[in-house]
């Protein structure tokens, strides 16, 4: 009789513990229970491209048209993801990443005191200031833009934060670069260049498009043949005065 109780006491124990671990875990998931947000607090807008196909063609910005408009405030919020590794102040120290003071305008890869990675040093052969559109395609996708670069900042692919941004570095001791010219060439639904248009134009070969262009400018070629040839040199040349008239003999 005491042996049956010996083995009830340890099956009770066995479940009581597996009763005590099971209890444990549904009150601390209650407890400790976590929701995914609804917003993010920190999003970068990085669309994905269609797979197998090439990036689509963006228009630069219009520089002399979004410059007068652009929002400093704005932009000098958006600065605030960069201020990990750069700061903007005149004569600031670098940090993981040169000082960007006047940077708009500047030699690429020419701030002293900064070791530039040999991807940044051989884009500057390519690109040799940064100007408006250079600032703005590193900005977009810095990875992308120079290969091999050191900066692992991902980009911003919004083309009015990046605007608002480039606004105020321009403001950061790089005032003397200019503000261009609008150019309507860079409008939306703008009309392309002239080359452009000659290349749209010119059918391909082989073509019916083409085979038609051809054999119309056959057609109205002049007949240089034998039969044209044969008939000139058929017609007989008109008697000059000099034979046609009658001679009385001397």
């Amino acid at each position: 009789m005491s042996g049956d109780l010996k083995w009830n006491k340890i099956m009770g124990a066995a479940l009581a513990t597996a009763f005590v671990v099971i209890g444990v875990q549904q009150v601390t998931g209650a407890i400790y229970h976590t929701e995914a947000p609804e917003k993010m607090g920190y999003f970068v807008d990085a669309p994905e491209e269609a797979a197998g196909g090439a990036a689509e063609a963006v228009l630069p910005p219009d520089w002399g048209t979004v410059l007068p408009t652009a929002d400093l405030a704005a932009g000098e919020a958006a600065f605030a993801r960069c201020q990990a590794c750069h700061t903007v102040t005149a004569g600031g120290a670098n940090g993981t990443g040169p000082n960007l003071y006047g940077v708009l305008g500047r030699a690429v890869a020419g701030h002293a005191g900064f070791a530039y990675s040999d991807a940044m040093v051989s884009h500057k052969a390519e690109a040799p200031t940064w100007t408006y559109d250079e600032l703005d395609q590193f900005l977009t996708a810095p990875g992308r833009h120079v290969p091999g670069t050191k900066m692992s900042f991902a980009g911003i692919r919004d083309t009015q934060t990046r605007v608002n941004l480039i606004a105020w570095l321009r403001s950061q001791g790089s005032g003397g670069v200019a503000v261009p010219a609008p150019d309507p060439a860079r409008q939306p639904g703008a009309a392309p260049a002239p080359a452009d248009a000659a290349a749209a134009e010119t059918p391909a070969p082989g073509s019916e498009q083409a085979a038609a262009q051809a054999g119309g400018a056959a057609g109205s070629a002049p007949d240089t043949g034998p039969a044209a040839q044969s008939t000139t040199q058929a017609t007989p040349a008109a008697p000059s005065a000099a034979t046609s008239g009658n001679h009385s003999p001397r």
